[in-house]
């Protein structure tokens, strides 16, 4: 199974893109229908475009440790990327084969010594070992005993605490299975939100939230004892304030803000670190309008590590807020052929990942730059020492430099 890291087109023996212009190739494509044409995307903030996968890439995670990206699609494959070669011309991956199914839905483990699939025919997890050989890449063996069969709807989410402790899976009713990572299930959560849109693991791995059909984002913690043993699973807080279902949320890096959206046409950005246990509610910081959310398309979410960059895609468009603000800083529209599966920020913010298609596009995270921008400024009136002003005045100009060469800078 294990493939050391390669150029995409040699691994797959994929033409170069440039040839698919001839008119050869066209006919040749009306007769082969598995192989669409690809769809072309471009813009000035387009960083890259990570093309490997002869299918549709349904989901995709970066690594803890910000080496890698992985990516699944229904060709078979699961792809790990390397994240150091985005801005290069190629772009290596490493391949894992899924005998006999395809992985809709990936994660990988704290140690990024593992990743976690669920099988489409399965309908199961899988777990597939990395192990490094000598020659520098990676053999991918997958673990002989899947999870046991539990949910009786398909699985929309699963997700890894980052302690170490729990495996989340989420189905379309309304159910939340909490397993050990040795495939016992530890808790039965019923979400009661008519069915579930979106379950996630929060960053800190103390939470896992969900939403659905009903106007608020539900919030449980995960317990357990002080030797690791596990307790029980206890309702924490709750996100109320939409008018309408929620289609998804996000938590921010370190767990103290969430974002939602809604059918009732907004946004919101939250403040989670709350005493919980002392009744304290979450407060809400802003709410910004995102009409498309109304529609029928489903709608993505991704809140940038540092939650000053909010994310939202309907259809195959991707639209950035400031969340400070509230205003819309960009807009990137039919980015992919088909609609948006999924969207998520890197560990740094500095790009935003987007999958729907057989490729993945990155964008540069021009907002993040621009709220830097911002938040330094309003440090170096404030700041007390000469020390602490040069350091804000380096990020400043970093930052700075960045819009510059992107061409983003606002005048």
């Amino acid at each position: 199974i294990g493939l050391s890291f390669s150029s995409g087109q040699k691994a797959n023996g994929f033409p170069p893109d440039k040839s698919s212009g001839s008119k050869k190739q066209k006919q040749y494509q009306r007769i082969r229908k598995e192989k669409p044409q690809q769809h072309n995307f471009t813009h000035r903030l387009l960083a890259a475009a990570l093309k490997s996968h002869s299918g549709n890439i349904s989901c995709m995670d970066f690594s803890s440790n910000g080496k890698y990206l992985a990516t699944c699609a229904d060709d078979r494959t699961i792809r790990i990327w390397s994240t150091k070669d985005f801005l290069q011309r190629e772009h290596r991956s490493m391949r894992a084969n899924v005998e006999l199914d395809h992985a809709t839905l990936v994660r990988f483990s704290p140690d990024c010594r593992a990743f976690i699939v669920w099988l489409a025919n399965g309908d199961t997890l899988r777990v597939f070992k990395m192990t490094k050989r000598e020659d520098g890449g990676y053999t991918f063996t997958a673990t002989p005993e899947d999870f046991p069969k539990k949910h009786k709807a398909p699985v929309i989410d699963i997700g890894i605490a980052n302690t170490g402790k729990f495996i989340m899976t989420a189905s379309s009713d309304t159910t939340v299975l909490i397993w050990s990572l040795k495939g016992q299930v530890l808790s039965t959560i019923n979400t009661n939100q008519m069915n579930n849109t979106h379950a996630a693991v929060s960053p800190c791995g103390r939470f896992v939230a969900s939403c659905g059909f009903t106007p608020d984002v539900k919030v449980w913690e995960v317990c357990f004892g002080k030797k690791g043993e596990f307790q029980e699973v206890v309702r924490a807080f709750e996100l109320k304030g939409h008018s309408a279902a929620v289609h998804s949320f996000a938590f921010s890096n370190d767990s103290r803000r969430m974002a939602s959206v809604s059918k009732d046409g907004t946004w919101k950005l939250w403040d989670t670190n709350v005493e919980y246990k002392k009744q304290q509610d979450p407060y809400l910081l802003k709410t910004g309008r995102f009409e498309e959310a109304a529609g029928a398309a489903p709608c993505r979410l991704a809140l940038s590590p540092n939650a000053q960059v909010l994310a939202l895609a309907s259809g195959s468009s991707i639209h950035l807020y400031n969340t400070r603000r509230g205003e819309k800083e960009e807009c990137f529209e039919r980015v992919h052929g088909e609609c948006i599966a999924n969207l998520s920020f890197d560990i740094t913010g500095r790009f935003l990942a987007s999958c729907g298609d057989r490729a993945v596009r990155l964008f540069h995270n021009t907002p993040g730059h621009r709220a830097m921008v911002e938040e330094m400024q309003g440090h170096l009136k404030r700041a007390s020492n000469d020390s602490t002003r040069q350091r804000l005045q380096q990020q400043l100009t970093q930052a700075q430099e960045t819009l510059k060469s992107l061409g983003a800078l606002k005048k």
